[in-house]
């Protein structure tokens, strides 16, 4: 279900759409239907959940024949037959074919000795039986040169090793059954009973992306052996229920993540960091600038300053240290003005620096007016956009310090304090902005934010509610609203409030993405593609519409039935990456599409790579949890793709 664009459902810079699809594969949607359960899935279902008895392990019809055999032991025969089939070592065989008679004679020496097998694991005797089955495997090794040649016996010696991998687990030697399961696989990739062993075991050793992978195999195999229903509509069942795939992925991912999270740091955390993290998207920067009611104070301010050549002319005229600050303010605001962001964050950084080195305060004590606690908000409120929280909060209390009846740098400092995951401190800082100010309408919009991250939709509304009577024009305070609205299921009311945001301003692109929203949630997906389409064209630089419009694509049927148009959600997805690369949403479905239409596993491998692209822009567990769950299960469907010895992912 849709989400809106500006719910704030992750924290306090996160005002975008958000949605992730928890189906494996995307051709589940289009290809599976709910219906009777298919014998071979329901087995394999009870498969996963018990594991078998020797009865339920082995195949009667391949073991006819049998006889007494040599005794070697389970552990130094069980490296030996991992081996497949046609590259063993057979010692004793001779240089010609084997005759009929040596073939008979040998299938009932094995079937001799599969009668004491059982015998023994009747007696729960498991690794004693064990032993039995590997004296089986070795004798069929020892007088046979190439099994390839004897079908029956090739799937004895499967069965035998299936049989004896069962023995080991039971007998807790978890290794050596892995080892069986293992070379079972290499001799007969389609066996589904070795592959249902091998993940149970790996879960029980906790090798769980292992397990994974097994997981994908099985299911792959299963859609190969049912494409043709798949094409026909025919219902079929999934062999692995999606407990099994969120009960492994909810193991892999936490670790995952902190991993992840842990590099990122490395590369961008702070002073010790060995890069500075890069602004986020124009349009990003713009929606936080604008929820603050000084925004078209500096603007003002901006505009008056002159422009740019005659700022950077001054600039390098500057006589004084104090001189260069002042320039330097103005000049970054100008450029803040003219959208130049990474020039206006370089500006407030140079300043800033000069009043850090300023030891004696000459400097600082010599600057006209508020230009000192301006700087301090400025480097602050950069510095919180590239989320160095701790740089930010040190400038934003510095200045607080300077002016402490600013009501707007405490609801600045509460921000960072969203973002730090520091939930109760940014609530004691509305307060007291609030205490100072009644009317700050700031602490009034950001707190509802706050609310909506309590899941506190009735306290948000209040706060909305009385940001509105405040100034009826605040648009943004108007979007809130019909957000919460939405979140509670009052679509009626949300559907008023964006009418009344429509009349403010009816070119906004945010207006026509939240009526979008509005009516994909009523299931007018015509309605809502028009409407995030018209977004696009109100501000061509706003990420959330694409991602809106290409999900409303992959939601509506087209003309003369048939799959959605993947291709086209495509597109416009890879537009919301190129006017916003740091926009987590779109990668994660970009992926998924890709994947779901990638012809070979090459292919597939470069979803991998577009999800690497997008865990660099993410910056805290919450941003990563998505793309790093989506890169596990891709990895893991490529891995078992190849394992299978399968070219692509496409079952169509």
């Amino acid at each position: 279900m849709m989400r809106s664009s500006s719910a704030l459902q992750t924290r306090y810079l996160a005002m975008l759409f958000t949605g992730l699809t928890s189906a494996l594969f995307l051709l589940y949607k289009y290809a599976f239907r709910p219906g009777r359960p298919d014998p071979r899935s329901t087995k394999l279902l009870e498969d996963l959940a018990n594991p078998k008895s020797i009865n339920d392990d082995e195949d009667d019809d391949d073991l006819q024949k049998g006889g007494p055999g040599s005794k070697n032991t389970p552990v130094h025969s069980n490296k030996a037959s991992s081996s497949s089939a046609s590259s063993y070592p057979a010692e004793e065989a001779d240089d010609g074919e084997e005759s009929e008679d040596t073939i008979n004679q040998l299938h009932r020496q094995i079937e001799d000795i599969d009668k004491r097998g059982k015998a023994l694991f009747k007696k729960k005797n498991f690794l004693e039986a064990a032993e039995v089955f590997t004296e089986a495997v070795d004798l069929i090794y020892s007088k046979v040169k190439d099994l390839g040649k004897h079908g029956n016996l090739n799937k004895q010696t499967v069965t035998l090793m299936n049989n004896r991998s069962a023995m080991y687990e039971k007998g807790g030697m978890p290794d050596l059954a892995l080892l069986d399961c293992e070379a079972i696989l290499e001799m007969d990739l389609t066996h589904t009973k070795a592959r249902t062993r091998k993940l149970r075991i790996l879960e029980s050793l906790n090798r769980h992306s292992e397990a994974l992978v097994e997981v994908c195999a099985l299911q792959l195999k299963f859609m190969q052996d049912n494409r043709d229903k798949l094409r026909l509509g025919i219902p079929v069942t999934p062999p692995v229920p999606q407990s099994k795939i969120e009960q492994l992925m909810a193991l892999i991912v936490p670790n995952e993540v902190e991993k992840m999270l842990q590099k990122i740091n490395a590369k961008f955390g702070g002073e010790n960091g060995s890069q500075e993290r890069p602004l986020p998207s124009c349009h990003t920067i713009l929606q936080l600038l604008q929820s603050f009611s000084g925004y078209n104070a500096w603007m003002s301010k901006a505009a008056k300053d002159g422009s740019l050549d005659s700022l950077t002319s001054k600039l390098s005229g500057a006589k004084s240290e104090e001189e260069k600050v002042e320039l330097l303010l103005k000049r970054g605001r100008r450029y803040a003005y003219h959208r130049m962001f990474d020039e206006c964050k370089n500006d407030f950084e140079s300043a800033y620096q000069i009043l850090e080195n300023d030891e004696d305060n000459k400097v600082k004590n010599a600057l006209h007016g508020d230009t000192y606690p301006r700087v301090l908000e400025w480097v602050g409120m950069c510095r919180h956009l590239r989320y160095d929280l701790d740089g930010a909060l040190k400038c934003y209390e510095t200045c607080a310090d300077m002016e402490p009846i600013n009501a707007e740098i405490l609801v600045k400092c509460a921000g960072v304090k969203m973002d730090a995951g520091k939930l109760e401190e940014a609530m004691k800082l509305f307060k007291t902005a609030l205490e100072l100010d009644p009317t700050a309408v700031d602490a009034l919009l950001h707190r509802a934010n706050l609310y909506m991250l309590q899941n506190k939709a009735k306290e948000a509304k209040a706060d909305l509610e009385l940001c509105l009577e405040l100034r009826p024009d605040h648009l943004l305070a108007r979007l809130r609203l019909a957000t919460v609205h939405m979140a509670t299921e009052d679509l009626e009311g949300a559907k008023r409030n964006l009418e009344m945001a429509a009349e403010i301003d009816p070119d906004s692109s945010e207006v026509h993405s939240y009526r979008g929203e509005l009516h994909f949630a009523q299931g007018e997906f015509v309605e809502a593609k028009a409407e995030f389409d018209r977004a696009i064209t109100c501000d061509a630089g706003n990420p959330t519409p694409y991602v809106n419009a290409a999900l409303t694509v992959m939601n509506t049927q087209p003309d003369g039935g048939g799959p959605p148009d993947i291709p086209e959600s495509i597109r416009l997805l890879e537009k919301a990456i190129e006017v916003d690369p740091q926009f987590q949403t779109a990668y994660v479905h970009l992926g998924q599409f890709k994947l779901s239409t990638a012809t070979d596993l090459t292919t597939a491998k470069e979803v991998v790579a577009l999800y690497d692209k997008g865990l660099d822009y993410c910056r805290t567990a919450d941003e990563l949890k998505d793309i790093v769950s989506m890169r596990i299960l891709t990895v893991a469907q490529v891995d078992a793709a190849a394992m299978l010895k399968m070219d692509t992912l496409n079952m169509q």
